[in-house]
């Protein structure tokens, strides 16, 4: 594509620079975007703000990224529109010390937790439902504080992301275990890649290609490990360590890409789960779901068409050399 019709997007992360969000790097590093027509502005988020919802609506950034939240959002009227799920699984987990005895959900009765989202981290606190604490206890256990409190002991389990504050525990010589919904059955969506309603309706071919590059980010980044957290380290996440990227890079690829699944693979089945834990009702759902997830098969049978009537072309042309070419060989 020429300069001139080159388009200018951001990406607002939902956290600051680091390994999680190593496609988007690598796609903007290798030259995917540009290759896409595209200047894509990567902009890591305030630690002290981190919520994106805000910045798509009002048309601040173009995509974002966004936790299984992102459901009850579009419920609640937020024009929203899910294009992929990067994390298959949910990477919040609770964090207990070693000699705790908290094993399982059914564990933390009586115990003092640190405050969770009921929006961005609603499994951690399902899982725990299920398990039989009910809203009010979970409310009463609910303290403020995090790490510091959880190491002084004024906290019995703590909210933790799954490359974080273990691998920082690790460094400090803190023994832990951690407790994830995940291996309870919870398995939500994590880091969801969207953008506003009304952006894809202005810009569907932006929107198509964004997505397409930022995947291709994904699959180099994932088959190219040591040189993704290279890049990752010399141009976006400076204040972390190699072996902290490295750490981050081998944890996050089996929620990235488990066994059988595709990248950034999304279904209606699991959102439906999804929508279950945010106490969503299926009529609520239905209403909610209708133009939620990206429609990828609609631009995909356009570029089928096309490649279906060039193939046609190329096959109308060809008709007047190939009966030349009969005529020459009777001759």
């Amino acid at each position: 594509m020429s300069a001139q019709s080159v388009d200018n997007v951001s990406l607002q992360l939902k956290w600051t620079h680091q390994f999680q969000f190593a496609g988007y790097y690598m796609a903007a590093e290798k030259g995917f975007y540009k290759e896409a027509g595209l200047n894509v502005a990567i902009i890591p988020a305030d630690p002290n703000d981190p919520d994106t919802f805000p910045k798509v609506l009002n048309g601040q950034a173009d995509f974002a990224i966004t936790h299984s939240g992102i459901l009850q959002k579009r419920q609640q009227g937020a024009s929203v529109v899910a294009l992929g799920a990067i994390l298959q699984f949910s990477p919040y987990c609770w964090m207990v010390k070693n000699n705790s005895d908290i094993f399982q959900p059914r564990d933390f009765v009586g115990k003092k937790l640190s405050k969770v989202s009921s929006l961005e981290n609603a499994e951690l606190l399902v899982m725990l439902q299920r398990a039989g604490l009910s809203q009010e206890s979970l409310m009463a256990a609910s303290h403020e504080g995090g790490v510091k409190e959880w190491l002084a002991g004024d906290l019995d389990a703590v909210q933790v992301y799954v490359t974080n504050e273990p691998y920082s525990m690790t460094l400090r010589g803190v023994g832990y275990r951690i407790i994830c919904p995940q291996k309870f059955g919870l398995n939500v969506y994590g880091d969801i890649l969207y953008t506003s309603e009304q952006f894809l309706a202005k810009k569907p071919e932006v929107v198509e290609r964004f997505y397409r590059a930022s995947l291709k980010g994904w699959r180099y980044a994932l088959l190219h490990l040591e040189e993704s957290i290279d890049v990752t380290k010399q141009h976006y996440a400076k204040h972390k360590s190699v072996q902290e990227l490295a750490y981050e890079a081998h944890v996050l690829a089996s929620y990235i890409q488990p066994p059988g699944i595709k990248l950034g693979n999304m279904s209606m089945a699991k959102w439906r789960l999804i929508a279950e834990l945010y106490g969503i009702e299926q009529a609520d759902f239905d209403q909610a779901f209708d133009g939620f997830m990206y429609d990828q098969q609609q631009a995909e049978a356009i570029e089928l068409s096309w490649m279906l009537i060039l193939a046609i072309i190329l096959s109308i042309a060809c008709v007047p050399l190939y009966s030349r070419l009969i005529s020459s060989n009777r001759r």
